[in-house]
């Protein structure tokens, strides 16, 4: 910027000093011209002087501004590569961890299911074997007259059915969802169920009333003999449905109900054919009359129900897994909008300097075209 002003001042001394000679080339002082011509030609060697010492500079600091903006675009390229290299990085080691977190839920909650499935199939062969011994045994206890020849005999035979049962079921010493011999207060039943609310603890007695079903069905006693029977067969079933209501029917302890387990099928099949009576009193009575078969169908319905809790529990944990991974999800979105929003900036930075970098290498050419044009206009 301040070679034009010199570069004029010159041109203005030169055209001064070239009409001052022109003016005493008419006189005859020529000792006085010589003087000025050689005046003029010590100007004009300080003053090529100079424009060669300017002309150097502007070179140098063309060079040097040149250099300096090469260094300069060469340093703002690398600061890039590096800013989208740290994103880059960071982006894939949080989306790493969101996998690793989705992966690992996924994987538990299938090895969860898969050992619920597991366990039903063992179950369900262990309900076959159990249901083949039962049919064998049906089979055979129309003879059970020779065999359970009292009370004790027959109140031992339903435990030990009882007690298989639920062992087919729920498997041995399961103590969370049922045990055998257990005390209420006073009294002690041969089983209890604990089910899921609404039912609660729901208590299973064994009885036996064989004595006089054996009278009723047999068919070499006269009919008198056989109705009497049959009257006190109806009268020792609401004797151990009463029995079962008081003892295991407690407020606030068990369920408002109670299964009473009668061993044999055949006498569950002639009370529910032939006596309606009995039926309806243990319905009034709460206490629900089951055989082996139906005890199994009942507690595999009740098995069921536990296995659906207990899976609907592992979904309602899925279920809280997929929340909390879609919150962070949605952290992720607003973070990756706003680092996007961040590079629209950066990108728009770089523009803006590129062009203002190419304003300068403009502003650069067209300075050093004036001064081309000066040095031209001085020389001639």
């Amino acid at each position: 910027m301040e070679l034009i002003p010199t570069a004029l001042l010159g041109t203005i001394i030169i055209l001064l000093l070239i009409l001052i000679i022109r003016s005493f080339t008419n006189q005859k002082d020529y000792e006085l011209r010589d003087h000025l011509n050689t005046n003029f030609n010590q100007f004009t060697d300080r003053m090529d002087s100079r424009l060669t010492e300017q002309n150097e500079r502007n070179t140098n600091f063309e060079k040097e501004t040149n250099h300096n903006l090469i260094n300069f675009q060469e340093k703002l390229v690398r600061f890039q590569q590096e800013q989208f290299k740290e994103l880059r990085d960071t982006l894939e080691n949080r989306l790493n961890r969101m996998d690793e977190k989705v992966n690992i839920s996924l994987e538990q909650g299938f090895e969860k299911t898969n050992k619920t499935f597991t366990n039903i199939a063992e179950r369900l062969s262990k309900i076959d074997e159990a249901q083949k011994k039962i049919d064998s045994l049906s089979i055979e206890i129309v003879s059970l007259q020779d065999v359970l020849t009292d009370k004790k005999t027959r109140g031992t035979f339903g435990e030990v059915q009882l007690n298989q049962i639920l062992y087919s079921i729920f498997g041995e010493k399961n103590d969370s969802i049922y045990q055998t011999q257990y005390n209420f207060g006073n009294s002690r039943a041969d089983a209890v169920l604990f089910a899921p609310e609404p039912l609660g603890t729901i208590a299973i007695d064994s009885k036996f009333p064989l004595e006089n079903y054996r009278k009723m069905i047999d068919q070499s006693s006269t009919e008198l003999e056989r109705s009497i029977a049959s009257k006190q067969f109806v009268q020792d079933c609401k004797i151990h449905i009463d029995d079962i209501a008081r003892k295991y029917i407690i407020p606030t302890i068990t369920s408002d109900q109670a299964l009473m387990f009668v061993p044999a099928e055949a006498v569950f099949a002639t009370i529910n054919a032939y006596h309606q009576e009995i039926i309806d009193y243990a319905q009034r009575k709460r206490v629900w009359l089951v055989s082996p078969t139906t005890l199994m169908s009942t507690l595999t319905t009740i098995q069921t129900i536990l296995i659906n809790l207990e899976r609907e529990k592992y979904a309602a944990v899925i279920h809280e897994q997929l929340r909390s991974l879609g919150t962070e999800f949605q952290r992720y979105s607003e973070r990756w909008d706003k680092l996007s929003n961040r590079l629209e900036g950066v990108n728009k930075d770089i523009k803006d300097l590129h062009i203002t970098t190419s304003k300068i290498t403009k502003r650069f050419d067209s300075i050093a075209s004036t001064e081309a044009s000066t040095l031209e206009n001085s020389e001639q």
